[in-house]
């Protein structure tokens, strides 16, 4: 069923990326995929990695997380079972360090450094409001819009006014920008920015390699010739990890997979803090 008034592929592309957002989204659901980076694990190992959940938090995010189809649960014996990335989930990895690229990029400061892990969650918040893939969809493929052609294209079911909430909270965001009441809406360069991100999502959800992003038909920037820039995971902010793996790049081979320290401590001493709550400023 169509969720805009958009072309049917255009349509089905921002479903399925909006699906993939939802998946990594909620509370906790970044942190126990990087916990679960390496060979299979018990459920006891893995609630030693994230000791701030309680069990009965714990076991219903991996339920979650198996039944997208992001962790596989494996039962050898009955006292025996043991949790791991799927193939998809694996592959869904590399699309995080493109996230923390963009939020050092384009987000406000914070008033402390933050680990990288806290770049996504917040990110990740922005991203998810109601309706802003498909406004921002929208606004990249054809520049600037009045609010009511916006609402035509996005919502065309609903009343007109009702684009006005998300429209205001994405221009709080600072990812869309507007000259005033009345005056058609554009992208910001923060917007512009998400490019490479809402790219590699799209690939993965289609099942495609992530390489092919730069060939997004919305996104894509197959005329960009720069290198990709290096991300480094706050790594002065962190607990020493053991010798790590070299830098992550966007550009690397999409089954790149990430050391746990690069993001978080497992110490109960690094209890995180909670994502940036909704409705909020854009930190």
């Amino acid at each position: 069923m169509a969720i805009t008034g958009l072309p049917p592929d255009t349509d089905a592309d921002i479903a399925r990326v909006t699906e993939a957002l939802a998946m990594i989204t909620p509370r906790w659901n970044v942190r126990i995929l990087l916990a679960l980076s390496g060979p299979p694990q018990r459920y006891s190992e893995i609630a030693v990695k994230v000791s701030w959940l309680q069990s009965g938090q714990l076991h219903p995010k991996i339920k979650s997380l198996c039944d997208a189809g992001l962790v596989q649960r494996t039962e050898h014996t009955s006292r025996h079972v043991t949790y791991g990335h799927t193939e998809r989930g694996a592959a869904l990895l590399p699309v995080l360090p493109m996230i923390v690229t963009w939020a050092e990029a384009h987000l406000e400061k914070a008033d402390h450094p933050l680990p990288a892990i806290e770049q996504i969650e917040d990110s990740l918040t922005l991203l998810t409001r109601r309706h802003a893939a498909a406004l921002l969809w929208v606004l990249k493929s054809r520049e600037q819009v009045s609010g009511r052609a916006l609402a035509n294209i996005v919502m065309p079911s609903s009343d007109w006014t009702n684009v006005y909430p998300p429209l205001r909270q994405l221009v709080a965001d600072g990812l869309v920008d507007t000259d005033g009441m009345g005056q058609p809406y554009r992208l910001s360069v923060a917007g512009h920015g998400l490019g490479p991100l809402f790219g590699a999502l799209s690939a993965w959800s289609a099942g495609r390699p992530l390489a092919g992003a730069a060939q997004h038909p919305v996104w894509g920037s197959p005329e960009a010739t720069a290198g990709p820039r290096t991300w480094v995971s706050n790594q002065s902010r962190l607990p020493a990890p053991a010798p790590s793996p070299p830098p992550v790049r966007t550009g690397q081979n999409p089954r790149l997979t990430w050391q746990n320290p690069d993001l978080f401590s497992h110490t109960a001493a690094a209890r995180p803090k909670a994502a940036l709550p909704a409705g909020g400023p854009r930190r």
